[in-house]
């Protein structure tokens, strides 16, 4: 369901079963992965049976990070939310446009999941400078294909501000696209400042500065199998 400024308080309210639930979903009825703390360990919840994992630290450049959502929950959610886009968009031939550098590696795992029609083009847009957002957005890299009505799915890595995302979304309506919808893997609802419709969310996460799985710190970091969170 649409996610919108207002609504954030209640989004924050997160469930006992999972650290990250994911917009529209109950991760129970899914039987998706949850997350517990445990010391140097996680406990992960699969199938009512409990499988402990050690928790893992990495260092990116000077900075620390731990492990805070492992590889199988990432595709778990990818997949659950790929489900929703082919039901969605069944009979239509939608434009997947995935937002550079951070989310290539979430574009590409969701794409596999689509069992539609459609194509992928690419935009870069920057608005991170080390672990905070700089306020500017600056359009890098243009759309070059056409998205005149035709249905439009932006896909992002992490929406925090929202800033960076409504400014894409004012450049693309210019356009005429039939429809716009937002596919976004991480989502940080106590840190929006503006008003979005978010269709498609794998999970929320609190305010922290994360890396891996396509997000950086200064470039590096990107190319982890799970999401690290600073430490």
């Amino acid at each position: 369901r649409p996610f919108s400024l207002n609504a954030a308080n209640r989004h924050l309210s997160y469930c006992k079963d999972t650290h990250f639930p994911c917009t529209g979903y109950d991760a129970r009825e899914e039987n998706l992965l949850s997350e517990q703390s445990c010391g140097d360990f996680f406990i992960i919840l699969r199938n009512n049976k409990q499988v402990m994992v050690k928790r893992q630290n990495i260092q990116v450049k000077d900075k620390t990070f731990a492990v805070s959502i492992p590889e199988e929950e990432i595709l778990q959610r990818v997949k659950a939310v790929a489900s929703r886009i082919n039901e969605d968009y069944r009979g239509q031939k939608p434009i997947f446009l995935a937002v550079l550098n951070g989310a290539f590696v979430f574009a590409a795992d969701l794409l596999r999941e689509i069992d539609l029609p459609c194509e992928i083009t690419f935009v870069k847009l920057a608005s991170y400078q080390g672990t905070q957002t700089t306020g500017a957005v600056r359009e890098l890299i243009g759309l070059n294909v056409d998205i005149t009505g035709r249905p439009v799915i932006v896909v992002e890595d992490i929406v925090d501000t929202g800033v960076t995302m409504a400014h894409m979304l004012e450049t693309l309506r210019k356009q005429n696209p039939s429809s716009i919808d937002v596919c976004t893997l991480l989502l940080k609802p106590g840190k929006l400042e503006v008003q979005l419709d978010i269709r498609y969310c794998c999970m929320e996460i609190p305010n922290d500065f994360i890396v891996g799985y396509g997000l950086d710190y200064d470039g590096f970091g990107r190319n982890t199998r799970d999401i690290y969170t600073l430490v």
